[in-house]
């Protein structure tokens, strides 16, 4: 952190017990949840960038059902802001060109992550997606981005409470595997998004019409409502990421 709001809690940390990149201990990450819970998301976020210094921080978007949403806002409030895309090698056509399209519309750079060529590779050879999805997901996408984690401090999400259980209990900020996880959006109801997204005539990913409304790879996403859709017939809600 790199304001005032810092300094008044430098008395607690202790560097050999801290687990995370920007230094911040259980006390740190307390008070920011205490000064950040009365704002509304697009105030968490502008004073964020306040806070943390901004070339420390992380984003990083899916492009699927609605993440125009996400982009929409971070790109009003942060144009410069990079957007990180995990390219799995398994994406649908239509989210490389709804990334394609959103890009151009709001002035986004991204940068694609990608794992390394023979570890996709050894997943599309042996299908793991169809066996181990879990394993699939640490190759294709954790991996990717645990490589670049270590260069930030912050990491700004788009996850919202009511999407899945293992949501539901997310703070505004957390410590997650090394990194402070920030997540301005958490307590933003369906309803709420929604009346944004209808306000500022978003467009939507385009298989969204199709009856898609969770999109991931093409191996692991049918057609479904919420995140029914994803890793069908297999307990898995999480491709890994927010675990």
């Amino acid at each position: 952190m790199q304001t005032a709001f810092a300094d008044q809690y430098t008395d607690v940390t202790d560097d050999s017990t801290v687990g995370n990149s920007a230094g911040l201990d259980p006390n740190q990450i307390a008070a920011l949840n205490a000064a950040y819970e009365p704002l509304d998301f697009g105030e968490r976020i502008r004073r964020v960038y306040d806070d943390f210094a901004p070339d420390k921080v992380l984003v990083t978007s899916s492009f699927a059902a609605t993440s125009a949403y996400f982009l929409h806002i971070i790109s009003s409030i942060r144009p410069d802001q990079e957007i990180s895309f995990i390219d799995t090698g398994y994406h649908f056509q239509e989210t490389i060109s709804y990334r394609e399209f959103l890009s151009a519309e709001y002035g986004l750079k991204v940068r694609a992550l990608r794992a390394e060529d023979w570890k996709h590779e050894f997943t599309r050879k042996d299908k793991t997606w169809s066996h181990d999805p879990d394993f699939c997901c640490s190759i294709n996408k954790v991996e990717p981005l645990e490589a670049i984690k270590p260069n930030y401090h912050l990491w700004i999400s788009s996850l919202m409470r009511w999407q899945t259980d293992h949501r539901s209990d997310m703070a505004i900020f957390e410590e997650r595997r090394g990194i402070i996880k920030f997540n301005p959006m958490i307590d933003v109801t369906k309803e709420q998004r929604e009346a944004y997204i209808r306000d500022h005539g978003l467009p939507f990913h385009p298989l969204v019409a199709e009856g898609y409304q969770s999109i991931g790879c093409t191996h692991c996403t049918v057609k479904g409502d919420g995140r029914a859709g994803r890793w069908i017939g297999k307990p898995k809600t999480e491709c890994g990421l927010h675990l």
